[in-house]
């Protein structure tokens, strides 16, 4: 007689692919896989903006957290979980770089880049926070219709960058 996880195995051996997978992590990230992580409800991540505080203040990632470069490791071992997935973003990739060899030099297991940082997360129109806004929002923002378009066009960018 079969144990329960033995069924459930069997079970899911012969129906493959009926439910989708979340994403999973990459070292490497674009904007649109983490925005489609967020989008999965997958709240186990933390994003690190390593900007400094003016920059920070004046526009980042809804939901990131502030930890300039030279307080980044003091701050993370003091507050993030090593085995939590950390996305990182910065001025520029090689500053973001440069955070992310830090944190993994020091034992934290999953530091993701986030290529194009904060630049390429306003493009792909993910949720910022902050002082100020490049432009403000057009009518169309409203529209719902409108916006599940838009959506509808970035799903199928992200899909084609990833297939590449």
């Amino acid at each position: 007689m079969k144990n329960v996880q033995d069924t459930i195995q069997d079970a899911k051996a012969a129906l493959p692919n009926i439910t989708p997978n979340p994403p999973g992590f990459k070292a490497e990230s674009s904007a649109y896989d983490l925005k489609a992580r967020l989008e999965w409800g997958e709240p186990a991540l933390t994003i690190v903006d390593v900007r400094d505080r003016e920059a920070f203040n004046m526009g980042h990632i809804t939901g990131a957290v502030p930890m300039p470069l030279d307080a980044l490791l003091d701050t993370a071992q003091n507050s993030i979980a090593p085995e939590r997935d950390i996305y990182i973003y910065g001025d520029s990739e090689e500053q973001a770089l440069e955070a992310v060899n830090l944190l993994r030099g020091a034992e934290f297991k999953n530091v993701a880049l986030i290529k194009g940082g904060f630049s390429a997360w306003k493009e792909i129109a993910g949720p910022t926070d902050g002082g100020q806004e490049d432009s403000p929002l057009e009518p169309s923002a409203f529209n719902v219709v409108s916006r599940l378009k838009a959506h509808q066009e970035l799903q199928k960018v992200g899909k084609a960058q990833q297939a590449q």
